[in-house]
């Protein structure tokens, strides 16, 4: 069998690229990103953070947690958001938000390492817009893109017990129908005991206030870094095959 040359294989359309490698060809298989994924040389080292935030908290959570995945040495924290949805939509929401992180794209999710969600509470479960994104990613469901990937929760609430464990384990089922590795927070992290506002062994999580008064407290702070190390750990141990 006749290959192309290295010129040649340099103009097969990016859907075909897996078709030629080493000069074997490859199965044209349903699952050839993850095939794509595992060839890479080098160990992806970027942990996708998600949020959808309407009031700022989910968004400052999110923050916190983008340090704590930087904490580990060698992993960096790709900070994107999700746009608002409507029942009915009139205008398009515009390519890029006016200010906040940048909407995240199906590269994203290609790229990542691992993966860690926010999303404030509605009627103890996730905001429709992060759950109207999950539900698009059939095609990285079907591709396996994220199976074998750690993965971190993290909400916000106006009440003490306003849902947050039930938004928290909302945000999970998603992921483990992804085949992610869910990471959560052990009861060895002293501000976990200490807490008394969020925080709890599903996901980092902040108390807002009726009235959104509450600033993040130290102990809400302390968590979500701890979530942020422990999933950029968990993925770099993956990486290097630890």
């Amino acid at each position: 069998m006749l290959f192309p040359s290295p010129a040649a294989r340099e103009k097969v359309p990016k859907a075909d690229e897996g078709l030629f490698r080493g000069g074997k060809p490859a199965c044209p298989h349903p699952a050839l990103s993850r095939t794509r994924e595992r060839e890479k040389t080098e160990p992806m080292t970027e942990i996708l953070v998600l949020y959808y935030s309407r009031n700022g908290k989910t968004a400052q959570l999110a923050r916190l947690v983008a340090r704590g995945v930087e904490e580990i040495d060698g992993m960096k924290a790709r900070v994107r958001s999700v746009p608002p949805v409507a029942p009915v939509t009139e205008v398009s929401a515009p390519p890029e938000p006016d200010d906040g992180a940048p909407y995240v794209t199906r590269d994203d999710l290609r790229e990542c390492a691992g993966l860690l969600i926010g999303s404030p509470t509605r009627f103890g479960n996730m905001a429709a817009p992060l759950k109207h994104f999950l539900d698009s990613t059939v095609t990285e469901w079907v591709s396996g893109t994220l199976a074998g990937k750690p993965a971190g929760v993290f909400t916000s609430t106006s009440t003490q017990h306003g849902g947050q464990e039930t938004t928290l384990v909302s945000m999970m089922l998603p992921l483990l129908h992804h085949g992610m590795l869910i990471v959560g927070i052990p009861y060895t992290e002293a501000a976990l005991n200490r807490t008394t506002g969020g925080g709890s062994p599903y996901g980092a999580s902040h108390v807002s206030g009726t009235s959104d008064q509450h600033a993040i407290s130290t102990d809400e702070r302390e968590l979500a870094r701890v979530l942020g190390r422990r999933v950029a750990d968990v993925a770099k141990r993956l990486g290097r095959g630890a």
